[in-house]
């Protein structure tokens, strides 16, 4: 958090830099207000880079393209329905929007849109008090109507009309809660956590992706283990993500088992952190693909739980049912096919090394499971070396220097035989020729036999892998 002082002096050199500066002498001469709203000055006070340029005003979207046509490089005005026009101005872009008074209707998943006259009314039909802070422009008067710099400098989220009203106008703020607790570090108020427990079945009326994108939001920030938490203590998480409260299973007195809700928080806390230590790009975006695939996991655990005789607790084959769950979960949430597709095979693969460190592989084993991985395979690093939580220091010290002994022979066979690219020694059209065959199920056939044994003995050479080819046709055809 900085300083009142500093953080005026960052807003008043942010609105005396282009494309502010020219923005608000545009729309000053023509006669209309212009102030920086939400994020950016919220961010401004806590010290936080400032990405995305929001500003609202007093004019309509026509009035708005109207300004910004002669001054920008370009324009659009996809958002006009709710009065938002985006325009670019070199590498900037910005978002203007006409104030707002609008909400919405009890059983619709959009608002009706209403524009405001008056900048303190659009503010309060903002989401949090912290996000309901402007700066008119050019005068640089901070406007405050619901003391959003206070809640911020408390560190409190609170909405800046009655929860109940605000959640029901758009019941997808109260998934934004338990983001801006995660991603702000903020207490979210009292008042507010109660509406959301009392006003949990409003969430069926958004939309799926709406919804998805929150998630992804909360998953994004460096510490989305505290807004998980907040969705599975309020019951939010029971409706957008059932199987993570599934998680916390019964621990019976003797502790048979983990407790698997804490592990899979675990597992996500220490994929985010190998996430960040191992990229090689500075600044890379979120891994959401690694960070869903920690979060779930496990949740083939519920439904695979076995008290066996002696009172041990198995879950055989929950690798194989949580990917099947993830697949149809993240299908609900709408995520795109490579996401879903990507997700469930991190958690469907995310045991195979566990049988390394009992019996060292032979090369062909390590072929397979770089093989199996594909283009996962640093994820799935990642994801198993997270998945050790035991507070067993000798046997967290062996798995990992197992782990280790694994990547590092996959490292020296990498280099031997390319292979992140394992292919059988010939191709599609040069077995057709060996064979004299035209395209079918046989080349296939052939292909995989190939492939197989190019795992089983690493590479042939043309050849050698031409003598095995004939000798398996011939075999096949006798």
């Amino acid at each position: 958090m900085q300083s009142v002082a500093q953080a005026v002096e960052r807003l008043r050199q942010l609105a005396a830099a282009e494309p502010l500066a020219t923005l608000a002498q545009r729309f000053a001469e023509a006669g209309h207000e212009l102030a920086l709203v939400g994020g950016p000055v919220r961010d401004a006070f806590l010290g936080r880079p400032v990405n995305d340029l929001d500003l609202t005003t007093d004019a309509h979207p026509d009035e708005i393209i109207r300004i910004v046509r002669p001054i920008s490089t370009a324009h659009w005005d996809i958002g006009r329905e709710f009065g938002t026009i985006g325009a670019q101005f070199g590498t900037e872009t910005v978002e203007i929007t006409t104030y707002r008074s609008d909400e919405y209707d009890a059983e619709s998943r959009k608002p009706v849109v209403a524009f405001g006259d008056t900048l303190e009314g659009d503010l309060t039909r903002r989401d949090f008090t912290m996000n309901a802070m402007a700066l008119r422009l050019p005068s640089l008067t901070l406007v405050d109507p619901t003391g959003g710099l206070d809640d911020l400098l408390a560190g409190r989220l609170r909405t800046p009309i009655a929860p109940e009203r605000s959640f029901s106008d758009d019941p997808l703020r109260m998934m934004r809660a338990v983001r801006f607790a995660a991603q702000l570090g903020a207490e979210v108020d009292e008042a507010a956590l109660t509406a959301i427990r009392g006003m949990l079945d409003r969430l069926a009326i958004v939309s799926a992706e709406r919804v998805r994108d929150e998630l992804v939001k909360l998953l994004s920030t460096d510490t989305p283990r505290r807004g998980l938490e907040l969705m599975v203590d309020t019951g939010l998480a029971a409706i957008v993500l059932p199987e993570l409260p599934a998680l916390r299973l019964e621990v019976d007195e003797h502790a048979h088992h983990k407790d698997v809700y804490e592990h899979s928080l675990t597992v996500l806390d220490q994929a985010i952190d190998l996430e960040r230590s191992r990229s090689s790009v500075p600044d890379a975006p979120p891994d959401v693909v690694l960070r869903l695939a920690a979060l779930l996991h496990d949740i083939g655990k519920p439904a695979t739980k076995k008290v066996e005789a002696g009172g041990a607790v198995t879950f055989h084959h929950h690798d194989l049912v949580g990917a099947k769950l993830a697949r149809k979960r993240l299908t609900a949430l709408r995520f795109d096919r490579d996401t879903i597709k990507q997700v469930s095979r991190l958690v469907e693969l995310h045991l195979r090394f566990f049988g390394y460190s009992d019996a060292k592989w032979t090369d062909s084993g390590v072929r397979r499971y770089v093989r199996d991985a594909d283009a996962l395979l640093e994820r799935l690093h990642i994801l198993t070396r997270a998945d050790v939580t035991t507070r067993n220091a000798r046997k967290a010290a062996r798995l990992h220097g197992a782990y280790q002994e694994l990547e590092d022979r996959i490292a020296v066979l990498a280099e031997q035989e390319e292979l992140a690219a394992i292919r059988p020694d010939l191709d599609g059209e040069r077995i057709m020729q060996l064979l004299g065959i035209r395209p079918g199920p046989v080349v296939g056939e052939a292909y995989r036999f190939l492939l197989e044994t190019r795992l089983d003995e690493g590479p042939l050479g043309d050849e050698e892998a031409e003598r095995r080819l004939r000798e398996w046709y011939a075999a096949r055809s006798d």
